[in-house]
């Protein structure tokens, strides 16, 4: 595959979807990409994968215009490189939440495949610190799970704006960041605002696990972590992955469960800009045929003007 499909995990939980038939890095990309590549999920009215769709199913819109692509490819079961982002500060030391990050990285190791590979990082108060490099030997990576003690405050905006920069150190195309928190930021020193900037236009599905009881659901115990809670669920959004919330064993496996089929079942859609125009902010969409019931896509990217599918490429597309 020549072109690479970034993927970034950031462990909490919810399910952000667009429904068929309409249907960064550091992180910003603000100035004009090479190459837009598109990663999105098929779901069947069931929740399930679809894993046979044609390119003739699909048809790719950035600012709800058809858009001429040039690639369409199926990476079903490839291997995925993980770098995992841990909350170390003092709150994960509650609760028993460290314990369940702990479960949630072994769920998804006991799933790795041939090829998988995985780095681990830890965030206090400044910033993101490298825990274990990407390596395919999954033990270092429990291990040093293990070695985590919680203190301190929480910077998760400062350490999830720097990931995007290091997944790409991973060796597959297909990548996964994973933050596991309880998602409350209280020492970073980028604003909400801003964070929200630098990954719009991200290229890389985020999966967000947030360690708390589900039953909480963005109603937190104070406004600030109700808000923070509501950064993750459209962080996750806009990149086309995914928000969950839980702590409980059975939680943590459905999770990590739906992050594997997710990743496991991609589809990749691509086009070049043209080149022309100014460099901003793109919305993009899927529309896609009637057995598709859910698409989960990111949101857009930011370049110039993409290729518009006029009607004679239309004709030899069909």
């Amino acid at each position: 595959m020549s072109h690479r499909c970034l993927a970034v995990f950031v462990l909490l939980f919810a399910t952000p979807l667009l429904f068929a038939q309409d249907a960064t890095q550091h992180v910003e990309e603000n100035v004009s990409v090479g190459y837009v590549m598109v990663p999105f999920t098929v779901l069947s009215g069931h929740g399930a994968p679809i894993t046979d769709l044609s390119s003739n199913e699909v048809s790719l819109l950035v600012d709800g215009v058809p858009v001429q692509s040039d690639m369409f490819e199926k990476s079903m079961d490839a291997p995925v490189s993980f770098t995992i982002l841990v909350d170390g500060s003092g709150s994960m030391g509650l609760a028993g939440k460290m314990s369940s990050a702990r479960a949630a990285v072994e769920a998804l190791i006991y799933r790795r495949k041939k090829g998988d590979d995985f780095s681990l990082y830890v965030f206090d108060d400044k910033e993101a610190h490298e825990v274990v490099p990407f390596t395919e030997d999954a033990g270092k990576i429990l291990t040093a799970m293990y070695g985590i003690k919680p203190f301190g405050k929480t910077a998760f905006f400062d350490a999830l704006s720097s990931m995007p920069e290091k997944s790409r150190l991973g060796q597959n195309p297909t990548r996964a960041i994973i933050l596991l928190s309880d998602g409350i930021d209280n020492a970073s020193q980028l604003t909400k605002q801003q964070l929200t900037s630098m990954l719009r236009g991200l290229g890389i599905p985020i999966y967000s696990l947030g360690l708390r009881e589900a039953s909480e659901g963005t109603v937190a115990v104070t406004a600030e972590a109700s808000s923070d809670i509501a950064l993750l669920a459209d962080v996750a959004n806009e990149s086309g992955g995914r928000l969950f919330l839980g702590n409980q064993p059975d939680q943590l496996l459905h999770a990590v469960e739906q992050i594997q089929k997710d990743l496991r079942a991609q589809y990749l859609i691509g086009f070049t800009p043209t080149g022309k125009g100014a460099v901003k902010y793109r919305r993009i969409s899927l529309k896609t045929a009637g057995r598709v019931q859910a698409v989960r896509v990111r949101a857009g990217y930011r370049g110039t003007e993409p290729p518009v599918l006029t009607k004679a490429n239309e004709r030899k597309r069909s």
